[in-house]
């Protein structure tokens, strides 16, 4: 295996530090914090302690360090454009955590810089494409056991009085910017990748701050499916995170995985004709054939939070390697370009 990449980590918080670090702790082999950087010495120190990490407090510092390869960028929201724009133009590669930017004019500008052949690489950390239920549902849904999947609802949604940063606009608060770029993620991949049509409406409910804590999106896709996505902070009984709907079955997600009834494909259902005659005034409103189902759970698998890990398996391999990112830049592109739109009120498109 390849030296360590070695990594320039901006931004200590509770992304930094209670994320990054987490997730790179059991990946020393293939990512070394070499440097850091953030205004509080104490959280540089406890890094230099564990790691040896050279310390910095200022940006333009760490970006002149020539021995970092990868800058990490894990500051507040509202300084995710700013920051990477600095790292791409020190001629840095950038992993740039969520949200991408805050709208399609920074990303446009952000994609520019990072993907011009020779020149410094962006990545984007949509690490939610690596969830164990996100993957399993896709798995279920490739099978074809529900049949031809027409609707999709998938909510994350609690009640939650927060009063943190991340509920002011100022600093890019607001549930779109936070749990928004994974779960509208998630739609467009069940949409084909786009949408032909968007209703939307946001609200704040719960939350301190001037920012929205629940979100409705409903999607049509370019697939012809529906999208029916929601995040709350004011739902004080939690819905199921997946519900898909089948021509042939229905899966909807369980504390431990999913619970699926679905056709049996031994019992092939005969050719149904509607009869335009005068039914007997006893005959009911039904079709009185036996439908045999099949219902069974569908456990997770075990890796369960750290399955999002793997995102910094496939980022090696793309440094390293030359592997294909899985996160293109247009997708987390669009993700915004939805965000964006959500924001300005656009019901319609």
């Amino acid at each position: 295996m390849s030296d360590p990449i070695r990594v320039g980590l901006i931004g200590l918080g509770r992304a930094g530090t209670g994320m990054h670090r987490k997730e790179l702790l059991p990946r020393q082999d293939k990512f070394q914090f070499y440097a850091v950087c953030d205004e509080i010495p104490e959280r540089c120190q406890a890094f230099h302690d564990e790691f040896g990490s050279k310390m910095y407090s200022k940006i333009e510092d760490i970006l002149a360090d020539p021995d970092v390869e990868l800058i990490d960028i894990a500051t507040r929201s509202c300084d995710h454009y700013k920051h990477a724009k600095m790292a791409l133009l020190a001629g840095k590669d950038v992993m740039l955590e969520k949200p991408f930017a805050r709208s399609a004019k920074e990303t446009a500008e952000l994609i520019a810089l990072g993907s011009q052949p020779g020149g410094p690489k962006l990545y984007i950390r949509h690490n939610r494409r690596f969830e164990a239920g996100f993957c399993k549902v896709n798995e279920i849904i490739d099978s074809g056991m529900l049949g031809d999947v027409y609707e999709i609802k998938l909510t994350r949604n609690q009640y939650q009085r927060r009063a943190d940063w991340q509920t002011i606009h100022e600093y890019g608060g607001g549930q779109l910017l936070n749990w928004g770029p994974h779960i509208v993620d998630h739609s467009l991949r069940f949409c084909g990748g786009d949408y032909v049509s968007m209703y939307s409406n946001i609200k704040q409910v719960a939350a301190a701050g001037d920012c929205e804590d629940h979100i409705k999106i409903v999607f049509t896709g370019v697939n012809g499916r529906i999208v029916d996505m929601e995040i709350s902070g004011g739902v004080a009984l939690p819905t199921p995170v997946y519900m898909v709907y089948g021509s042939k079955g229905t899966l909807v997600s369980t504390k431990d995985g999913f619970h699926v009834r679905y056709l049996d494909p031994d019992n092939k259902l005969p050719k149904l004709e509607a009869d335009p005659s005068t039914p007997d005034i006893h005959a009911g409103f039904g079709n009185k054939e036996e439908i045999k189902w099949i219902e069974k759970d569908i456990p997770l698998d075990d890796e369960g939070e750290s399955a999002t890990f793997r995102i910094w398996d496939a980022l090696y391999d793309t440094i390293r390697t030359g592997k294909a990112y899985p996160i293109k830049l247009n997708e987390a592109a669009k993700v915004i370009e939805v965000i964006e739109k959500v924001k300005m009120g656009t019901i319609f498109e």
